[in-house]
């Protein structure tokens, strides 16, 4: 992890969010920050007179993102992002520009979304096979040994590997370093579900080199709902997009002359835009979150929580609750075993009459705070914890 450049304070007060509640659930869905809300407005108003919006706001917005997005990942080639309505729509485009023939397999991890499952389960053909690879049984070294099983797992065989960086459901971290150098080794495509930690959690495109990285922004990147982007390398610079849409065609700008069909798209990955790409509510909006996103800095977000949570670390695992090791878990995002003794109706319940938003999943809860909670926020959620232990 990069070392944080700066120290954030909590950053409440950029956000309207109800005092009365305790949101730990970023990884559900994030808040809209006042200035995301206000450009949503503006846009509303906008959109109400037509006569207002010029040829030139389907593209200069569209720009703005793209290199908002490309700044936040680290690229200089704005090309190579796509904007799109969602992770599936993503996930499609590079699955139907990537060979995979009988007696190959394609890696994926146990309960990842299924966003990057039901494609993979659609485009592996007859004679391939999915390989989901478990976590061990055993909570000591859990996650170092899940890690290992993927990279065992990936074989001469193996034309695509599909992952997470964090987990969704429990906040695993997985080695996307490692897991990189043995799928360039075997020649296998590596695609990366970014939606539970760009923005929020250090990310190396340097060094870890995705063929596609697929993010939706109304979780970690503080977007609206039905709106995406996505990373992909040169190697998908020549595909087939999923729609022919006009705008996405090269010398789209003038309208004059869409009548004028061309057979050339935008360059790079420009031709996966989704259609309607240039909605005058959401794309404003997604720019306040990037924009915002890059002024604190992933490595500065993940210190502030990685200090919010202490409490929890120093105080759970001594009461029988279980979280994995630190090396391996991120601050942002990440899972609480139960005791087993613990009803989990039970503390669902309780976590609702206290009005802490957490999720519960399975016999974990997850936990996904950010810049705008607080001690008090981590405070209410240990008490309770506590409290049904005790």
């Amino acid at each position: 992890m990069n070392m944080p450049t700066q120290s954030l304070t909590c950053q409440k007060h950029l956000f309207d969010l109800d005092p009365e509640v305790h949101y730990l659930n970023c990884a559900y869905m994030s808040p809209f920050l006042k200035s995301a809300e206000a450009a949503g407005i503006e846009g509303i108003q906008l959109r109400r007179t037509p006569s207002n919006i010029t040829s030139t706001d389907f593209f200069t917005r569209i720009k703005h993102a793209r290199k908002l997005s490309a700044k936040l990942i680290g690229i200089s080639d704005t090309n190579q992002i796509a904007l799109i309505p969602s992770v599936s729509y993503g996930m499609a485009s590079a699955a139907q520009n990537l060979i995979i023939g009988p007696g190959q397999n394609i890696v994926i991890l146990d309960e990842q979304f299924p966003s990057n499952v039901y494609i993979w389960q659609r485009v592996c053909p007859t004679g391939a096979t999915i390989r989901t690879i478990e976590p061990p049984n055993q909570l000591q070294g859990r996650a170092k040994t899940w890690n290992d099983f993927i990279l065992e797992s990936i074989d001469n065989n193996t034309a695509v590997v599909a992952l997470s960086h964090i987990h969704w459901a429990n906040g695993t971290r997985f080695d996307l370093e490692r897991i990189s150098d043995r799928a360039k080794e075997v020649g296998a495509a590596l695609i990366i579900d970014g939606t539970q930690s760009i923005g929020s959690y250090p990310f190396d495109m340097e060094r870890i080199q995705p063929d596609a990285l697929i993010c939706g922004t109304y979780k970690c990147l503080m977007g609206p709902y039905s709106l995406g982007f996505a990373y992909f390398s040169p190697r998908f610079n020549d595909g087939i997009p999923l729609e022919e849409n006009w705008i996405t065609r090269l010398g789209s700008e003038n309208f004059s002359r869409l009548i004028h069909y061309e057979s050339e798209y935008q360059p790079g990955a420009i031709r996966y835009d989704a259609g309607e790409r240039s909605n005058p509510i959401l794309i404003p909006m997604l720019n306040e979150g990037l924009k915002q996103l890059i002024e604190w800095d992933a490595a500065n977000i993940q210190d502030y929580c990685h200090q919010l949570i202490q409490p929890l670390v120093d105080t759970l695992p001594s009461l029988g609750y279980w979280m994995e090791d630190g090396h391996w878990r991120a601050s942002h995002l990440f899972g609480i075993g139960m005791p087993e003794h613990l009803d989990v109706n039970t503390l669902s319940e309780t976590l609702k009459a206290k009005n802490i938003m957490v999720s519960v999943r399975g016999r974990y809860i997850r936990v996904s705070p950010h810049v705008y909670n607080n001690e008090a926020d981590i405070n209410a959620l240990l008490n309770v914890l506590k409290s049904m232990v005790q």
